[in-house]
């Protein structure tokens, strides 16, 4: 069974095939390489929901149809929402959320749901992200993504009051998820904390300590994703 990762940048890529040891093996799709590492074909996408949407469909699009992809990844770092998710820790998500796909009314931010038409979250399936959160320790919670990283502490209390429970925003979770789903291929987010959500402060980003966390965490997640089986494989989303 092969899963496709998607990352943002040839640094996440990195970490993930880290996991594996040796040199990967690395293969062309349009737009992209795939580097093979364990059960993980990985590619870096590109920053933000568009870029990580086109990259995914691609290399779906690409895969022999007698193998067909059983999953896919968004992963990388991201920042986490304190206490929920500490600079170090990594968090899976229970819902893939668009946080600022919607029109700012005189009453607030409206999400595209409440427009009238499209998506704005996409649900994995509970039986993988459980699994996946006892192997690897991660905090499970909505993962929220943004295309402008969050600077300020109001706006992480905006965020926070539209979404509780969030553990974690990032840039390209639901743009991966969006792809997955014009393919039917259950999609799933995992990283790792290189920044607490608020006023930005890059002295207290810990981005190597982060990627060394999300290289232990897929060699905890391949025997999770090798083993689970079809009849787990339940995708939902919600309009």
């Amino acid at each position: 069974m092969r899963v496709l990762v998607v990352t943002a940048v040839p640094a996440e890529r990195d970490a993930v095939t880290r996991a594996f040891g040796g040199a990967p093996e690395v293969r062309g799709v349009p737009g992209a390489e795939l580097h093979r590492a364990g059960p993980f074909d990985v590619l870096a996408g590109g920053a933000g929901p568009a870029a990580a949407a086109a990259a995914t469909a691609f290399a779906l699009a690409a895969a022999p149809a007698s193998q067909p992809y059983a999953a896919v990844v968004s992963a990388g770092i991201g920042g986490g929402f304190a206490p929920a998710a500490p600079v170090g820790s990594l968090v899976v998500a229970t819902a893939i959320v668009a946080a600022d796909l919607g029109a700012e009314t005189p009453d607030g931010f409206v999400p595209v749901t409440g427009l009238g038409f499209g998506r704005d979250t996409f649900l994995p399936p509970e039986a993988l992200v459980r699994d996946v959160a006892e192997a690897t320790g991660a905090a499970p919670g909505p993962v929220l993504t943004v295309s402008t990283v969050t600077g300020s502490a109001a706006r992480t209390a905006e965020l926070l009051a539209a979404h509780p429970g969030a553990v974690a925003e990032a840039m390209e979770g639901f743009g991966v998820a969006e792809a997955a789903g014009r393919f039917g291929v259950p999609a799933l987010e995992l990283r790792a904390v290189s920044n607490t959500v608020g006023p930005r402060d890059r002295g207290a980003w810990r981005i190597g300590d982060a990627l060394a966390a999300l290289t232990e965490a897929f060699g905890k997640t391949a025997p999770v994703v090798e083993s689970w089986t079809w009849h787990d494989r339940l995708y939902r989303h919600r309009d």
